[in-house]
């Protein structure tokens, strides 16, 4: 079982009133209680006005709720229209949102407002359209071209992952023989320079060649999702060398650390499959504060309690092999693919 909430575009634009907060509070508090995950469709032009400050308090009571149940059960949004103002933060907290292609929009100020104080001239799409946070902001995690498939692919997150967190996820029951993969031999290239995508790894080493990727479009340079072994629900981590290398940079360590202590929050083992020559290195990489965004990501593995296998592929330098679920971050067992090169740095410095 589920719980849900929806609002409403078609009354006064969505816009959430301070009963409709408590309302939305109530059920998210059932949820919690039934140890069952919560999933609210937004439609809102944000905060009623007609009631001044007594509806932003309507957004504290929802918000606070986000915040304390978080780990605690899953929580999903699926943004199936405009949503403005303070309707963007709830889902912001949440662990995984869904956008609709077109019809889901997330800013925290519209077009005129931005026009008004910046001058820039920009659409509601192109501001907070479901492709700019998935492939800019990185807020939002999906994008389907319509709300039946994006419903569709909601319910098939929940079928990897646990109703709460004290249970373990679902274990789904697979007949077929455990067989050998000969295709991974050609999969990864000997040549150390010479890219691949990490995908086909993937691909090839979970049941049914079922791969839920989550955030495809942000920061391409990892990948990280959710698939299965033996039946087993898990997540996986692997460096992209298709992509900048497989380098991790700000962004790519934001998606990993969080996707990693999502994982531990809900026992999901996870698997690491590493391939990464180091950090982007970059003046723009230094200011904006790679050495935190780095940290992160070291702190989601050294945390991390559930059961952490690591693959080496091929290349782990420096401190990039660190943060990438090293043996010395207590991942429970790592291995070496015949092709791996570990090291303090490349062989060309």
């Amino acid at each position: 079982p589920i719980f849900a909430y929806a609002q409403d575009f078609t009354v006064l634009g969505g816009s959430l009133s301070l009963v409709a907060g408590k309302k939305i509070s109530k059920i998210m508090d059932l949820a919690a209680k039934n140890g069952a995950p919560i999933v609210g469709f937004n439609d809102s032009g944000g905060a009623r006005i007609q009631e001044g400050v007594d509806s932003l308090a309507g957004y504290g009571e929802v918000f606070v709720r986000n915040t304390n149940y978080s780990g605690v059960i899953p929580q999903i949004t699926v943004i199936a229209g405009p949503s403005a103002g303070g309707a963007v933060y709830s889902p912001a907290i949440t662990d995984f949102i869904f956008m609709v292609e077109n019809i889901g929009q997330m800013y925290i100020t519209g077009p005129d407002v931005v026009k008004s104080v910046t001058g820039e001239e920009i659409s509601h799409e192109d501001l907070g359209g479901a492709s700019a946070h998935t492939a800019l902001s990185g807020v939002a995690h999906f994008v389907f071209e319509n709300e039946k498939d994006c419903i569709n692919q909601v319910k098939k997150l929940l079928n990897f992952i646990p109703a709460n967190n004290v249970e373990n996820p679902p274990n789904k029951k697979f007949q077929k023989e455990i067989v050998q993969v000969p295709e991974l031999r050609n999969i990864i290239p000997e040549k150390s320079t010479q890219p691949y995508d990490i995908k086909n790894v993937i691909l090839s080493i979970l049941d049914d060649n079922d791969f839920m990727e989550i955030h495809t479009n942000f920061a391409k340079n990892i990948v990280v999702g959710f698939g299965r072994i033996n039946g087993q629900s898990i997540g996986i981590v692997g460096n992209q060398p298709a992509h900048m290398a497989g380098n991790l940079d700000i962004d790519a360590s934001d998606k990993a650390a969080r996707f990693v202590r999502f994982c531990d929050a809900f026992n999901i083992p996870i698997i690491t499959l590493v391939d990464v020559p180091g950090f982007m290195p970059g003046v723009n990489q230094e200011h904006q504060g790679i050495i935190r965004h780095g940290a992160k990501l070291i702190y989601a593995y050294a945390e991390a309690t559930v059961p952490k296998l690591s693959v080496i592929l091929r290349k782990a330098y420096g401190g990039a092999y660190i943060v990438m679920n090293s043996k010395e971050l207590r991942s429970d067992l790592n291995l070496a693919w015949p092709t791996a090169e570990i090291a303090v740095m490349g062989p060309e410095g």
